[in-house]
Protein backbone atom coordinates (compact mmCIF):
# COMPACT_ATOMS: atom_id res chain seq x y z
CA UNK A 1 0.00 0.00 0.00
CA UNK A 2 3.07 2.02 1.10
CA UNK A 3 4.19 1.64 -2.26
CA UNK A 4 1.45 2.51 -4.40
CA UNK A 5 0.80 5.60 -2.24
CA UNK A 6 4.34 6.53 -3.12
CA UNK A 7 4.11 5.85 -6.71
CA UNK A 8 1.10 7.91 -7.08
CA UNK A 9 2.67 10.58 -5.54
CA UNK A 10 5.55 10.42 -7.59
CA UNK A 11 3.07 10.93 -10.87
CA UNK A 12 1.44 13.22 -9.44
CA UNK A 13 4.67 15.41 -8.53
CA UNK A 14 6.35 15.08 -11.81
CA UNK A 15 2.76 15.59 -13.72
CA UNK A 16 3.07 19.21 -12.25
CA UNK A 17 6.17 19.77 -12.45
CA UNK A 18 5.64 19.17 -15.95
CA UNK A 19 2.77 21.27 -16.49
CA UNK A 20 4.19 24.38 -15.68
CA UNK A 21 5.65 25.49 -18.71
CA UNK A 22 6.11 29.17 -20.44
CA UNK A 23 5.36 30.48 -23.13
CA UNK A 24 8.63 32.85 -24.80
CA UNK A 25 7.80 35.08 -27.77
CA UNK A 26 9.30 37.75 -29.24
CA UNK A 27 8.58 40.61 -31.97
CA UNK A 28 12.41 40.09 -33.38
CA UNK A 29 11.44 37.02 -34.74
CA UNK A 30 9.02 36.07 -37.09
CA UNK A 31 5.17 35.47 -35.72
CA UNK A 32 4.32 32.08 -36.07
CA UNK A 33 1.57 31.20 -38.74
CA UNK A 34 -0.40 28.78 -37.22
CA UNK A 35 -1.81 27.74 -33.61
CA UNK A 36 2.09 27.62 -31.80
CA UNK A 37 4.33 29.49 -29.95
CA UNK A 38 8.02 30.63 -31.30
CA UNK A 39 8.84 29.01 -27.64
CA UNK A 40 7.89 27.26 -24.89
CA UNK A 41 9.67 26.08 -21.48
CA UNK A 42 8.72 23.23 -19.81
CA UNK A 43 11.11 21.59 -16.35
CA UNK A 44 14.33 23.55 -17.48
CA UNK A 45 13.75 23.08 -21.48
CA UNK A 46 13.03 25.43 -24.34
CA UNK A 47 11.78 24.43 -27.39
CA UNK A 48 11.78 26.36 -30.47
CA UNK A 49 9.52 26.09 -33.17
CA UNK A 50 10.78 25.46 -36.54
CA UNK A 51 12.02 28.70 -37.65
CA UNK A 52 12.49 29.64 -41.62
CA UNK A 53 13.80 32.08 -43.53
CA UNK A 54 11.52 35.07 -42.87
CA UNK A 55 12.60 38.53 -42.14
CA UNK A 56 10.76 39.38 -39.24
CA UNK A 57 10.13 43.12 -40.50
CA UNK A 58 9.02 42.30 -43.98
CA UNK A 59 7.05 39.18 -42.90
CA UNK A 60 8.84 37.90 -46.37
CA UNK A 61 11.11 34.83 -47.32
CA UNK A 62 15.06 36.40 -47.61
CA UNK A 63 16.04 35.53 -51.03
CA UNK A 64 19.10 33.55 -51.91
CA UNK A 65 17.99 30.19 -50.87
CA UNK A 66 20.04 28.51 -48.30
CA UNK A 67 22.62 31.51 -48.32
CA UNK A 68 20.27 33.87 -47.48
CA UNK A 69 17.70 31.24 -45.35
CA UNK A 70 20.22 30.05 -43.15
CA UNK A 71 21.53 33.22 -41.51
CA UNK A 72 18.49 34.48 -40.95
CA UNK A 73 17.23 31.42 -39.60
CA UNK A 74 19.69 31.49 -36.82
CA UNK A 75 19.09 35.39 -36.51
CA UNK A 76 15.24 34.28 -35.40
CA UNK A 77 16.39 31.44 -33.45
CA UNK A 78 18.92 33.61 -31.84
CA UNK A 79 16.15 36.07 -31.29
CA UNK A 80 13.64 34.03 -29.12
CA UNK A 81 16.29 32.34 -27.07
CA UNK A 82 17.76 35.77 -26.02
CA UNK A 83 14.26 36.71 -24.86
CA UNK A 84 14.05 33.35 -23.25
CA UNK A 85 17.08 34.53 -21.66
CA UNK A 86 19.09 31.93 -23.49
CA UNK A 87 21.60 31.72 -25.97
CA UNK A 88 23.87 29.33 -28.33
CA UNK A 89 25.91 28.06 -25.80
CA UNK A 90 22.58 26.87 -24.28
CA UNK A 91 21.20 25.09 -26.99
CA UNK A 92 21.27 20.71 -26.68
CA UNK A 93 19.91 19.70 -29.85
CA UNK A 94 18.83 21.01 -33.24
CA UNK A 95 16.54 19.74 -36.08
CA UNK A 96 17.29 20.79 -39.60
CA UNK A 97 14.44 19.91 -42.65
CA UNK A 98 15.80 20.88 -46.13
CA UNK A 99 14.67 20.64 -49.27
CA UNK A 100 17.38 19.54 -51.28
CA UNK A 101 20.47 17.58 -49.77
CA UNK A 102 22.49 18.46 -52.36
CA UNK A 103 23.21 21.74 -49.61
CA UNK A 104 23.99 19.92 -46.59
CA UNK A 105 27.65 21.08 -46.91
CA UNK A 106 26.59 24.57 -47.24
CA UNK A 107 24.30 24.46 -44.42
CA UNK A 108 27.07 23.02 -42.56
CA UNK A 109 28.88 25.94 -43.02
CA UNK A 110 27.00 28.57 -42.29
CA UNK A 111 25.13 26.46 -39.14
CA UNK A 112 28.45 26.12 -37.55
CA UNK A 113 29.39 30.02 -37.51
CA UNK A 114 27.10 30.09 -34.29
CA UNK A 115 28.39 27.67 -31.99
CA UNK A 116 31.91 28.26 -30.46
CA UNK A 117 32.16 24.61 -29.08
CA UNK A 118 30.54 21.21 -27.94
CA UNK A 119 28.03 21.38 -31.31
CA UNK A 120 24.85 20.50 -30.17
CA UNK A 121 23.28 16.90 -31.21
CA UNK A 122 21.84 17.30 -34.23
CA UNK A 123 19.52 15.32 -36.70
CA UNK A 124 19.14 16.89 -40.63
CA UNK A 125 16.22 15.52 -42.90
CA UNK A 126 15.53 15.69 -45.96
CA UNK A 127 12.06 16.63 -46.72
CA UNK A 128 9.30 17.41 -50.36
CA UNK A 129 8.12 20.55 -48.97
CA UNK A 130 8.74 23.05 -46.36
CA UNK A 131 6.12 26.36 -45.49
CA UNK A 132 6.28 29.18 -47.66
CA UNK A 133 8.62 27.68 -50.20
CA UNK A 134 11.82 27.94 -47.98
CA UNK A 135 14.65 26.04 -48.74
CA UNK A 136 15.28 25.06 -44.81
CA UNK A 137 13.48 24.85 -41.49
CA UNK A 138 15.67 24.44 -38.30
CA UNK A 139 14.37 23.96 -34.53
CA UNK A 140 16.14 23.64 -31.70
CA UNK A 141 15.99 22.43 -27.77
CA UNK A 142 17.90 24.45 -25.70
CA UNK A 143 18.69 23.65 -21.87
CA UNK A 144 18.42 26.46 -19.33
CA UNK A 145 21.43 26.32 -16.93
CA UNK A 146 20.99 26.25 -13.12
Amino acid sequence: MVRLLTLSLMLVASTVAFAQKKVHQTDAAPAPIGPYSQAVEANGLVFVAGQVGINPDTKKLVAGGVDGEVPQIMQNIQQILKAAGLNWSDVVNTTIYVKDLANFQKINTLYAKYFEKDFPARTTVGVADLPGGASVEITVIAARRK
